[in-house]
């Protein structure tokens, strides 16, 4: 069975989060690892004050980046609470030869053994912090962790505060004879509490099979001067640059009340 053929039977539900079947999450992501891997590696040569030889991504998911940086020769290092993407990481790393770079950790409460010369989380996993004081807490982490110097790269969507916002995407990933068609919907946003709920789905397909995992997702929101107020209260980072997520360094973007996607640059002063 393929995407978009009629299913007369229906799919199978499968129980829990995308985040617990990571050879799905892998392939969901794994399509801009390229454009980011090389994005990064600009930033790391153009924005930083140091040479970038030591990565760390807090909440690493199933480390399709870390991966591909380890190729390139860096060393890295990630955490995330969720025990089947850390294995799936580190069992990547395994069959590599290389050490296991991923560890069971809490993004907004770790502390690293050596300092790093950057650090990255690109895919709105900050917007799972639910509170002020984790969103805090977690950029005090980071910019204990990095070197004076170092960059953070942090991507999210900013929630607009003029004129329509996005409402939702659709994307269509393929692996030979595995697809997954995923589909992320905003339901609902109380700007008030600070709350937007997502229904999503992501619809699996093999040869024989059709599966679904689906659920409602919840971000805490972020205008503008929400995500300026939270980087402001860390001195020791200092928000030098923005980007969106088409990865390209010859074009930042001026970040207004439109504004939605965004890469912001963190420095360590």
């Amino acid at each position: 069975m393929t995407a978009g053929e009629p299913d007369l039977v229906g799919p199978e539900i499968l129980d829990g989060h995308l985040y617990d079947y990571p050879a799905y999450y892998d392939l969901v992501f794994g399509s801009d690892c390229a454009a980011e891997t090389a994005f990064f590696e600009d930033c790391f040569r153009q924005l930083a004050r140091r040479p970038v030889e030591r990565i760390f991504e807090p909440a690493c998911g199933t480390g399709r980046l870390l991966y591909r940086l380890s190729r390139r020769g860096y060393s890295v290092s990630g955490n995330d609470l969720n025990p089947h993407a850390v294995a799936y990481c580190n069992a990547r790393f395994e069959r590599a030869g290389w050490d296991p770079p991923a560890v069971l950790g809490d993004m907004a409460d770790f502390r690293l053994r050596r300092k790093v010369d950057a650090a990255f989380n690109t895919i709105n996993s900050f917007r799972h912090l639910d509170n002020e004081n984790a969103a805090r807490s977690h950029l005090g982490c980071v910019a204990a962790a990095l070197a004076r110097g170092g960059l953070y790269l942090l991507g999210l969507h900013l929630t607009p505060t003029r004129g329509p916002r996005d409402m939702g995407e659709s994307w269509t990933a393929r692996r030979g004879h595995l697809g997954i068609v995923s589909n992320l919907q905003s339901i609902s946003i109380d700007r008030r509490r600070r709350v937007e709920k997502f229904a999503m789905s992501f619809d699996v397909y093999t040869p024989t099979r059709h599966r679904r995992i689906e659920g409602i997702l919840e971000y805490r929101t972020y205008t503008l001067e929400q995500i300026r107020r939270s980087v402001e209260s860390v001195p020791s980072l200092e928000w030098i640059e923005t980007f969106d997520f088409a990865y390209d360094i010859s074009r930042p973007v001026v970040v207004g009340n439109l504004t939605e996607d965004v890469v912001l640059v963190l420095r360590k002063r």
